[in-house]
């Protein structure tokens, strides 16, 4: 018995060929969807944190719930917390909206090689999310002049600072 399997045509086989692979590892700078900021995303011994590492607009985290934390600034402030791997290409861990204090549980889902799905559940039931753009790598970005990280409740390492500075300033400090 012979088994007859059709020949792929050359369109479908230039597709296969051409098309990047999935990026398996979102660590980098992401834009989110509004324009508003880039988020850092960095590795910190196999969990996954995001910064602020550029906003539009410069702000504080006001609606923070602790009152200790409502005068830093959330430039270099952690918004993608604990993220471990769940399957391949997904990460779960929590969200922290600054426009209203809260953390959520989160998802990250690579979508493609330069595209980031970014989802917060309350409740498990009531989801939001949006899609992320990675930036193409440039030089590390600057930290804005005047915020540095001596304000009260900012990290200890700018968000351009190298991953192992923003795992060290992220580590022991409170979400």
């Amino acid at each position: 018995m012979r088994i007859w399997f059709p020949a792929p045509s050359a369109a479908l086989l230039a597709l296969f060929l051409t098309t990047p692979a999935v990026a398996q590892d979102p660590t980098g700078d992401w834009q989110v969807e509004d324009g508003s900021a880039h988020i850092r995303i960095v590795d910190c011994g196999g969990v996954l944190w995001g910064v602020v590492s550029w906003e539009k607009t410069p702000g504080r985290d006001i609606h923070n719930p602790d009152p200790v934390q409502r005068g830093r600034p959330t430039l270099g402030m952690p918004v993608l917390l604990h993220m471990t791997p769940s399957e391949p290409g997904r990460w779960e861990g929590d969200v922290y909206n600054a426009k209203n204090g809260r953390s959520y549980d989160a998802s990250i889902e690579l979508k493609g090689a330069d595209a980031l799905h970014v989802e917060g559940c309350a409740l498990e039931v009531l989801c939001g999310g949006e899609d992320w753009t990675r930036l193409a790598q440039t030089e590390p970005a600057q930290p804005q002049r005047g915020r540095g990280a001596a304000t009260t409740g900012a990290l200890t390492a700018p968000a351009s600072a190298p991953s192992a500075d923003i795992c060290a300033a992220i580590a022991g400090r409170p979400h």
